[in-house]
């Protein structure tokens, strides 16, 4: 056996074993493996396809089910820079594209956005550090552990859910509400995000219309929305 540190504690971890999710009743496992419930980054030792899978009604990520990057087909990033976590800061963007209502439809929207900004805009990989859409998922982007390319300024220090669709003259469905609501509570309870956050929309910190007038007007009446500039 060996210690390691993972997130500021020191966990045993014996090789070649399945080892819990530090204190949620998860478990680490390769992430191209069937997982009941969602994949979560952080919380496991070992390389960074070694992650932990919360089974709907383990607590932690237990209402969120996320899709993986293995699982909606990414490509590999070509740069990483990691982020300091808990962030103070939370973004809400929209993608101006068709909206999605299966895993299959959800995923191939996701990869065609990443190729869109690895390719056209020369980033590193898809901005967004996730993405849900009104099929009732979140799709993980740039993730828990990566700073984003999503909101310029401010990086480094938030996360972004983009909303799959296009919010000018109506709201996203009540499943991709939830879920996003869901994703920024399970990032508090995870020590990701802050519980004093503050909430912003993409338009907030810059000349954007983004995330569209309808779904701007609704995260105003969240409780974490900070009204003027981050």
């Amino acid at each position: 056996m060996m210690l390691v540190i993972v997130l500021g504690f020191v966990v045993p971890f014996v090789l070649g074993a399945d080892t819990g999710c530090l204190n949620l009743s998860g478990t680490c496992q390769e992430d191209n493996l069937p997982c009941s419930g969602g994949y979560v980054s952080g919380l496991c030792s070992g390389h960074a396809s070694r992650r932990c899978c919360l089974p709907t009604g383990s607590g932690g990520c237990s209402n969120v089910n996320i899709i993986s990057r293995a699982q909606w087909g990414a490509r590999s990033p070509t740069h990483v820079s990691y982020i300091s976590v808990p962030v103070s800061e939370f973004f809400i963007h929209h993608t101006e594209s068709p909206s999605c209502s299966s895993i299959t439809e959800c995923s191939a929207r996701v990869r065609g956005i990443q190729n869109y900004h690895m390719d056209s805009r020369g980033w590193s990989d898809i901005g967004y550090s996730f993405l849900v859409g009104e099929d009732g998922n979140v799709y993980e982007g740039r993730g828990w552990s990566h700073v984003g390319a999503h909101t310029a300024g401010y990086n480094s220090r938030s996360f972004a859910a983009s909303m799959i669709g296009s919010y000018m003259n109506h709201l996203p469905n009540s499943k991709a509400l939830t879920a996003v609501k869901n994703l920024i509570a399970c990032g508090v309870q995870l020590g990701k995000i802050t519980s004093s956050y503050r909430l912003f929309g993409h338009r907030d910190a810059g000349q954007t219309n983004c995330p569209g007038d309808a779904l701007y007007a609704e995260i105003q009446t969240w409780p974490h929305y900070s009204h003027g500039n981050p």
